[in-house]
């Protein structure tokens, strides 16, 4: 079985990751199996995707489609357009997408239009706000997507409603969890620690990017002096999002303790963001990692996409309006944080899972 992989954002690298190799591993073992990685080019940024091939033990990629930029209708028409060419050219057995991102629904239309089938990476979850490019991408994937490998039961039943059968269903768990877990040990201290004196659980990490927190200037502005004046004083590190630092530029946010820092690598991210007091984000995928690292996590959102990291885990989703934040960190202050847990089958193991399956797919396919 031949695998076509692709990664194009971010979020990609740490899915795709222990699925390259979990087939390695069972390539070497003797199953015929093998994989082509191709990246779309969608963050061009070395941050925002090279330094992942490195950290995380990824191959290069046997083929960049280099369709970074533009707007999101010009960057969907490029990737479809060079990856089409990359199907003509070297066509595989599946196409194996994963996440949210406009790389893996172009990618997925793409490969069906050509006859390839396709298995989508954390297929069904949904945050039901067609506001979000991201959602839209989710719906378009999994009307088109052949075998949906999933990361919990919410997702499964979302699936189901939808009309598709448990036999293309796979609950496997979580390829983020697996990537986090391998690379614990390996987490680097970033230069930030030392310049802000920073103390274990005695720190904010703060991330943002969202149009609703980060369009409107003003609010972005309200935002920043609510969480600066109810943080007690404690160093807030914000790794800053290319978008969000266009939104900041000319605002003249500052404060004593707000450090802004140019975006992290995976590892060293990571390390502040198991020793911090608290994270705040709008980010769906770090909620997942507080939540099986036990840090406390509010969301600035009015949804999520991931509602076990509030069932479960150590999130709690407060909304957008600024006023929200003052309750949330008196709540972190005094103690009352929730312990969490940690979802089923997020053990580090799901990316062998994944394998297995398409393996026991192939089979199918022979007989």
């Amino acid at each position: 079985m031949q695998v076509s992989i692709i990664a194009g954002a971010r979020p990609n690298f740490m899915k795709i990751a222990p699925i390259i190799h979990a087939i390695v591993e069972a390539r070497d073992s003797g199953a015929d199996i093998d994989f082509r990685l191709i990246h779309t080019g969608q963050h061009y940024d070395k941050k925002m995707s090279g330094d992942f091939f490195d950290q995380l033990n990824i191959p290069e990629p046997h083929a960049n489609l280099e369709a970074g930029g533009g707007s999101q209708a010009e960057q969907t028409a490029a990737i479809m357009i060079r990856f089409e060419q990359e199907l003509q050219a070297h066509r595989p057995d599946l196409v194996l997408v994963v996440g949210d991102v406009t790389s893996t629904m172009a990618c997925a239309i793409t490969a069906q239009k050509m006859h390839v089938k396709v298995a989508h990476v954390e297929a069904g979850i949904r945050s039901n706000d067609w506001t979000m490019p991201e959602e839209i991408n989710r719906l378009v994937t999994d009307a088109i997507t052949n075998y949906f490998f999933t990361t919990s039961a919410m997702a499964n039943d979302n699936l189901r409603q939808s009309g598709v059968t448990d036999d293309r269903i796979f609950f496997v768990g979580n390829t983020m969890i697996d990537t986090l877990l391998k690379n614990r040990s390996k987490f680097i201290c970033p230069p930030i620690w030392q310049e802000a004196n920073l103390n274990d659980k005695n720190y904010f990490v703060l991330t943002l990017h969202r149009p609703a927190n980060v369009d409107q200037e003003q609010g972005l502005k309200v935002l920043m002096e609510q969480i600066i004046e109810h943080s007690n004083g404690l160093p807030i590190i914000f790794p800053v999002h290319p978008r969000t630092a266009k939104a900041l530029t000319g605002l003249g946010i500052s404060a004593p303790n707000l450090h802004f820092v140019e975006p992290l690598s995976y590892l060293e991210f990571n390390y502040l963001v198991e020793r911090a007091k608290m994270v705040v984000t709008d980010s769906g995928g770090i909620t997942e990692e507080t939540t099986v690292l036990g840090v406390p996590c509010i969301t600035l959102r009015d949804n999520t996409e991931r509602p076990e990291t509030i069932t479960v885990g150590t999130n709690e989703l407060i909304g957008t309006d600024p006023k929200a934040v003052k309750p949330a960190f008196e709540k972190l202050f005094s103690g009352d944080w929730k312990k969490g847990g940690i979802p089923e089958l997020w053990d580090g193991k799901t990316a062998p899972r994944i394998v297995e399956h398409l393996l026991a797919l192939q089979a199918q396919e022979v007989k």
